[in-house]
């Protein structure tokens, strides 16, 4: 009781401080005593009478605290009972109450209610509506933190749980591999013994196919059947004209056959054939070229229905064809082509018409005649590859294990570096995804991920940012989060984001601006914002007027 009495009286004895009119109690020490008033920000002195003489004598209008004279003045309204404040001294005496309780018209000129309690109660109104908000909103913000901190030593326990079933399953797996790499060890030694058979029966029919084709052209070449082939037989086949100067000369006849005068069939399989194969042209193969202004463009050669024309798109046929005479058979004659082309691609491919091993895919199986493909694995082969199979099996399951649990491990590790808050009260809005719809766009806020906007009749949404870090100020960096390194805008930076958090019953997107030019900024309100309410009756800073 006693200290509450000194308090009172404490306090009445600072109200009671002479001071000049305008200047507030905190203030009063400046304006007491001695003849000399010094103002405050270049330190000049001018005598005490000229305070509040209604004439500016001091640069920052320290010294009209109760006048207008001073442009830059503050003048201090008592508010008595309640809270005082300050206004710009060009209102005094302006014929406008701007003080609640009238102090700042002064001169009587005209008569100012007292309005303090209605505005300090719209003030408490205001504050307790705040007031009941942040105490809603902390209360979500403690059941944030209850699930934030339980989030986080589940991840932390469920990480010390992987990490020991890693170090199993990597034992499995590598034992799994050595076990697969001994089961295919057998298993490619045979299939490469199979394979290598199967390529000898191969190249060997391609030989005696060779040596059959040659053998055609060794009998068509020897003009005088006397199974040899000389250079004056090969002067006879202009193909072989090297400097194409239209006939075939000793030389170039020589040239192609190695320099000898003649050759046997033997030799010429074996030395000759390889070389000329592909210049070759048995006689009749050409036809005798109309006259220039009668030639035709050819016609496929099918010798089951010589003389049928080519089908040509419509823009493509070519000047002399008749389109009405165009057939079917020249597509299909086409497509036969293909095929033989398509054989010769796949010449040393093989199919491997096991159910165990067989890797071949079937679109190329289909395209290989019977008679070139490989014959199926042997029993033994069979049951190498099946084992091997087996191998694969069990070692992939285990390497699979093992990536989905590096990729929980990292997927919780991600989670463990975010900064969700002192207490993790953050850690509810991860996930999450918030919108906001205005005029022209909807906006989209998705926290530690990125933030957008589409527009709101439908099309592309622009990437307005990607997380960041934390942006607020000194002391209170969770006032804001700042997304980086958007869709870059058109002649101008990436775009960038800020969220602007305020305290809030709920998570809501509130709103959403572009200040300038790339640079936009979201406003949000959310509990993990709300800090522990003041109890009913204190004042805060929310109380100045």
């Amino acid at each position: 009781m006693k200290y509450i009495v000194v308090l009172l009286l404490a306090l009445a004895s600072c109200h009671a401080i002479d001071r000049p009119r305008g200047v507030s109690i905190e203030k009063a020490s400046f304006y007491q005593g001695g003849t000399e008033f010094r103002c405050f920000s270049n330190g000049k002195t001018i005598p005490f009478d000229h305070v509040n003489d209604d004439y500016c004598d001091c640069e920052d209008g320290s010294d009209e605290p109760g006048t207008a004279a001073c442009s830059n003045g503050l003048f201090f309204c008592e508010n008595k009972s309640f809270k005082g404040s300050y206004i710009i001294s060009s209102r005094v005496n302006d014929g406008v109450c701007d003080c609640c309780d009238g102090s700042d018209e002064y001169d009587g000129s005209i008569a100012c209610e007292n309005t303090c309690e209605k505005v300090f109660a719209a003030i408490r109104a205001q504050q307790e509506a705040f007031r009941e908000k942040q105490d809603a909103g902390y209360k979500v913000k403690l059941e944030y933190i209850q699930n934030g901190r339980r989030l986080k030593d589940e991840k932390l326990a469920r990480l010390t749980e992987l990490s020991k079933d890693k170090e199993f399953l990597v034992l499995e797996r590598d034992t799994l591999q050595a076990v697969k790499e001994e089961a295919e060890a057998p298993e490619k030694e045979a299939k490469t013994k199979h394979e290598q058979a199967w390529e000898a029966v191969k190249a060997e029919r391609k030989k005696k196919v060779e040596a059959e084709a040659a053998s055609v052209a060794f009998a068509e070449l020897d003009a005088n059947q006397d199974s040899i082939v000389d250079f004056p037989e090969i002067t006879r086949h202009p193909e072989f004209d090297i400097d194409s100067d239209g006939t075939v000369s000793d030389e170039e006849a020589k040239e192609y056959l190695e320099e000898a005068e003649q050759v046997d069939l033997t030799t010429f399989i074996e030395k000759i054939w390889p070389n000329i194969k592909e210049i070759y042209k048995p006689f009749g193969t050409k036809a005798e070229e109309p006259p220039a202004d009668k030639v035709e463009p050819p016609l496929p050669e099918d010798p089951a229905d010589p003389g049928k024309r080519p089908n040509f798109p419509p823009d493509d046929i070519p000047e002399g064809i008749n389109p009405d005479e165009s057939e079917d058979k020249y597509d299909e004659d086409n497509e036969d082509d293909d095929e033989e082309g398509d054989e010769d691609d796949l010449d040393g491919e093989y199919d491997i018409k096991s159910s165990a091993g067989s890797r071949e895919p079937p679109a190329l199986n289909d395209k290989v005649p019977d008679e070139d493909r490989m014959p199926d694995y042997d029993d033994e082969t069979k049951k190498l590859i099946a084992i091997a199979d087996e191998a694969r099996k069990k070692y992939d399951e285990a390497e699979n294990k093992v990536k989905d649990i590096d990729h929980e491990i990292n997927e919780i590790k991600k989670y463990l570096e975010l900064d969700l808050g002192i207490e993790e009260e953050f850690s509810a809005l991860k996930g999450q995804c918030f919108e906001y719809t205005d005029r022209e766009y909807t906006y989209k806020f998705c926290p530690y991920e990125k933030t957008s906007q589409k527009p709101k009749g439908g099309g592309i949404e622009t990437n307005l940012g990607n997380w960041g870090h934390w942006h607020g100020p000194e002391g209170d960096k969770y006032d804001s989060m700042k997304y980086e390194n958007g869709q870059s805008c058109w002649n101008g930076p990436n775009r960038s984001c800020n969220v602007k958090l305020h305290c809030g019953a709920e998570n809501a997107l509130t709103g959403a601006s572009e200040p300038s030019r790339c640079e936009y900024q979201f406003e949000f309100t959310t509990p993990a914002r709300c800090a522990a309410p003041l109890p009913a009756g204190s004042h805060s800073h929310h109380e100045e007027l």
